[in-house]
């Protein structure tokens, strides 16, 4: 047996909430926090006050980056289905399981119909017994209803949550931003916000009509929120996310063409934004992901138009989470509820606290540390980021998976 003491530490659950003291780990598995007696033969580790948290479970990411997610406090991930090849196959799922670890679990997302087309149903049975966590449909939408009814209706036999991209695609072909004065003015193809509404709205009522479970990837409207807000009262299984991007900023950091602010979905307005401010606050939200979709200079480096959407947001998703906790918007344990619980939640997986028998998946972080993202600094692959420059605070210190440390 081995056996791990973590001392002197600030302890951040979403269940227990924040509270000084210790953790005992043996064999991988929390069993006890708080007060603790150290056996003589424990490993004993000094966190110096330090906060010692979940590590994150990030549920959405685009790439596979262990440097990244080492850097940014991520020992889990759950991945999209939209890779090359599309995950709607069960040797390709069983695959992309199985690649990052020990040090990074990657928990596959397989595609809801093949090859992300909208069309014929894929093989969800099968892929979630490869180790598929959720099934979606990607970063599009699936226009026939019908189809999107028996996708619900089969993820809700199996157990498994569907995870849908929020924007109706009949609305936002070939647009690139949200209609309004700065999409107006720089002359850029755009749709409604109300795509996002329309979407939201389609999916509840066929996810209350099945009785699935429905995980809206990324909601950042207004009526977005309010329908969301809405289906909860009424006991619709739908829990809903969103990304560091759209809680701190608009679409006015599209100005000027840039590209590292094109993002799918687009930034929104900035009474949208103050929404999604309030609806973190008021637990509408339930999940805060990086989106990591990281784009090379000859995907950024164009006109916008001819730009492809996407962020590296691994490595930087810690820090920007910390400034909602900094400007009074949730506690420190809500966060990662936020972070951990809840995605690890929406995948079925008993992970994200830090309450006895619970694997030890460990961060620790110093949540004042200053520095400026830099994004040719970054660990992973991707460079481009819309907060290069910014200011912030929050440095991930040590990290551990099932008590080994990373």
């Amino acid at each position: 047996m081995t056996v791990t003491a973590f001392l002197n530490a600030r302890l951040v659950c979403p269940v227990a909430g924040t509270r000084d003291g210790g953790l005992l780990v043996r064999d991988g598995a929390i069993v006890a926090a708080g007060t603790i007696d150290v056996p003589g033969d424990a490993l004993t580790i000094d966190c110096a006050g330090k906060m010692l948290a979940p590590a994150i479970v990030d549920l959405g990411v685009f790439a596979v980056d262990r440097t990244a997610c080492r850097a940014g406090g991520i020992v889990r991930v759950a991945l999209m289905p939209d890779g090359r090849p599309v995950l709607d196959d069960p040797g390709i799922v069983q695959r992309a399981a199985l690649i990052g670890k020990p040090d990074l679990w990657i928990h596959p997302i397989a595609a809801a119909t093949r090859g992300l087309a909208g069309a014929e149903m894929a093989e969800m049975a099968i892929c979630a017994s490869a180790g598929a966590k959720a099934v979606g449909t990607g970063k599009g939408w699936i226009a026939d209803s019908g189809v999107m009814h028996r996708v619900l209706a089969y993820a809700r036999d199996l157990d498994i949550a569907v995870v849908t991209h929020t924007e109706d695609g009949g609305l936002t072909q070939g647009a690139v931003a949200t209609d309004g004065e700065t999409a107006t003015r720089l002359g850029l193809a755009s749709a409604p916000a109300i795509a996002e509404a329309l979407a939201v709205t389609r999916d509840i009522m066929l996810a209350e009509d099945s009785g699935a479970r429905l995980h809206l990837r990324q909601v950042t409207t207004a009526a977005g929120f309010d329908l969301v807000r809405a289906a909860k009262r009424r006991g619709v299984r739908v829990t809903c996310g969103i990304t560091p991007a759209h809680l701190h900023l608009s679409d006015i950091a599209a100005s000027d063409f840039r590209t590292y602010a094109h993002l799918s979905p687009p930034l929104r307005s900035e009474a949208d934004r103050q929404a999604a401010l309030a609806a973190i606050a008021d637990g509408t939200i339930d999940v805060l992901a990086s989106g990591h979709d990281p784009k090379g200079p000859e995907e950024k480096r164009l006109p916008f138009a001819d730009s492809t959407p996407g962020m590296a947001g691994a490595e930087t998703l810690l820090p920007l989470a910390l400034m909602l906790v900094r400007d009074g918007h949730l506690a420190m344990d809500r966060l990662f509820a936020l972070l951990a619980a809840n995605p690890a939640r929406v995948l079925g997986i008993d992970t994200g606290t830090l309450e006895a028998g619970k694997p030890a998946d460990l961060l620790l972080f110093d949540a004042d540390t200053p520095w400026q993202i830099d994004g040719t600094a970054f660990s992973g692959g991707g460079a481009n980021t819309p907060f290069d420059g910014l200011p912030v605070q929050g440095r991930v210190l040590r990290l551990w998976k099932g008590g080994r440390e990373i």
